[in-house]
């Protein structure tokens, strides 16, 4: 069919290319052979004209045939795709030639080592592999065992510690001469300067009358008497006959709505003379006197609080801590508190004050118990009586310092407000004054770089909370002499409150283990009218032996 179809192109070409009309011809006639000459004798354009004619044609040939029919030509096609991943493969096989060249080398040059630790060494090469040899020995060595010096050294740093652990155990002569000397210094600053205060603050106030006989017979008698040896011994002589301590809760109250703050029943003997900042002042003996509602640190964050009215006109406070810790105080018709106890979770009482009701209630006046003592006079060196956290080099020093006993017999266990009225019973036991905190003029606020000075002292009254949770400090304020009497006396026991609440706040000693109270200018420790830091101070005292019996029934 192809070889029919090229026979009648041709004719087709041949007769176009023919000038003038073919004759007829007859039936039996032989073709000629013009067309095939004349197709033999084309030009190129026409032979690539004929040649594109056929592609042409046998392109519609093979798009007019079924796909099944065309294999060869589906071969065809897929030959280069096929040669070309030949070739891939083939590149992949045979790497190019830089890749073979430094595949050579690195071949040769392990070929070259290999026959280099085959064959014996030249004394150079040798040599150098000695020479290496012995570095990495020097530095084994080295690593193993110190060189001499670094020994020396080690030896020296170790020798300098065991000689700073001697002198911390055994004191140097140099040092113990140097703590000598600070010692007179602090005794001279405490006795001897020459506009330095009375030691004692019952000696600083106002002369008052005092009882009969008191500044007679009993001055020798103190004198004669030891000093305690505990806090026991102390109270050798009010406990001749104890009494049982019953539960504080065991008298039945009726619950009263908390009271409001109004102006408290003055005792005879006693003038209210103002109110500042919810602080009502006092006047009696002719000295000021500042009281206000203390159960506000108390009741910060409790979890429930209740007051009830117990006979005899006395009041009852309940404070319930979130642990179910109780806090019960019981306070007399003028607010004097006669008992306080912490009731633990487990019911178990602790008694924080104490005094007979009895005695208390027959009491109608605000009169000073100190007044019915002597003189005290002290019979030990003053660095033992009065610490200033001044001149403290050991923390440990607060911890004994505060520990120890009063400095003469105490009578009879005192209510809480008696201890902070009487300056003659506070002088029973020992004092800590905190010059250290620098209070500014006219200011109670403590700057926080000076609350990290309480540490010491505060890590001392965690340790004897931990001893005995019934200790009791006692939080004395004072200022100076410039300004007005009644304005330093408010100023005063506004910078014991601030001390005891840094005291809860930042090292955790319970509220109720603390009592503050202002003084104001009465108990100067530098005798000047002047601005004197010193002055401005807080102190304190642990008042435990003077207000609870040391050991109390359950």
């Amino acid at each position: 069919m192809k070889r029919h179809f090229r026979i009648v192109l041709g004719a087709a070409v041949g007769l176009t290319l023919i000038p003038a009309p073919l004759p007829a011809l007859s039936r039996d006639a032989q073709p000629r052979a013009a067309p095939l000459i004349l197709a033999q004798a084309q030009s190129p354009e026409e032979e690539e004209l004929l040649r594109r004619k056929k592609r042409e044609g046998a392109k519609r040939d093979e798009q007019r045939a079924p796909r099944a029919e065309r294999p060869a030509q589906r071969e065809r096609a897929e030959r280069p795709a096929a040669r070309e991943r030949e070739t891939v493969k083939r590149r992949a096989a045979e790497p190019e030639p830089a890749i073979t060249e430094e595949r050579q080398k690195r071949r040769k040059d392990r070929e070259a080592i290999k026959r280099r630790a085959a064959e014996p060494d030249t004394p150079a090469i040798a040599e150098e592999r000695q020479k290496r040899r012995k570095e990495r020995e020097t530095v084994k060595r080295r690593a193993a065992e110190p060189e001499p010096a670094i020994a020396e050294e080690r030896q020296k740093r170790r020798k300098e510690r065991e000689a700073a652990r001697q002198r911390a155990a055994e004191p140097e002569p140099a040092i113990t001469e140097e703590r000598q000397k600070r010692r007179k210094e602090r005794e001279a600053a405490i006795r001897r300067p020459e506009n330095a205060a009375r030691l004692f603050d019952s000696a600083k106030e106002k002369p008052v009358r005092r009882k009969p006989g008191a500044e007679t017979d009993q001055p020798a008698r103190a004198r004669a008497e030891r000093l305690p040896e505990s806090d026991a011994a102390a109270q050798a002589r009010a406990s001749t006959n104890p009494v049982q301590i019953g539960s504080v809760l065991s008298e039945e109250g009726r619950r009263i709505e908390r009271p409001r703050r109004e102006r408290p029943e003055v005792p005879e003997g006693a003038e209210l003379v103002r109110e500042v900042n919810n602080r009502f002042i006092f006047q009696t003996n002719n000295t000021y006197f500042i009281e206000r509602p203390r159960e506000e640190r108390f009741i910060i964050d409790a979890r429930e609080v209740y007051y009830e009215e117990l006979p005899r006109s006395r009041q009852r406070e309940v404070v319930v801590r979130s642990d179910g810790t109780r806090i019960v105080t019981i306070r007399n018709r003028w607010g004097d508190v006669v008992r306080r106890v912490k009731i633990l979770p487990d019911d178990r009482e602790i008694v924080l004050v104490y005094v007979e009701d009895d005695h208390y209630d027959e009491v109608l006046e605000w009169r000073d118990p100190g007044l019915d003592l002597p003189p005290l006079d002290l019979d030990i060196p003053v660095r033992d009586y009065i610490l200033d956290a001044e001149w403290v080099e050991d923390p440990e020093d607060y911890y004994t310092f505060l520990d120890q006993p009063p400095v003469e017999q105490v009578e009879r266990t005192y209510s809480l407000d008696e201890v902070r009225r009487s300056a003659r019973i506070r002088d029973k036991v020992r004092r800590i004054d905190l010059d250290i905190i620098n209070f500014e003029f006219g200011s109670a606020q403590i700057p926080e770089s000076e609350i990290g000075k309480l540490e010491g002292v505060a890590e001392a009254m965690q340790r004897l909370l931990k001893e005995n949770p019934g200790e009791t400090f006692l939080i004395e304020g004072h200022t100076d002499a410039v300004g007005a009497e009644l304005a330093n006396l408010a100023l005063s026991d506004q910078r014991a409150e601030a001390v005891a609440t840094a005291l809860t706040n930042v090292f955790d000693i319970a509220p109720e283990n603390m009592e503050t109270q202002g003084y104001g200018e009465q108990y100067l420790k530098v005798e000047t009218q002047d601005p004197e830091r010193e002055n401005r101070r807080v102190a304190i005292r642990r008042i435990t032996p003077l207000i609870a019996p040391v050991a109390s029934s359950e």
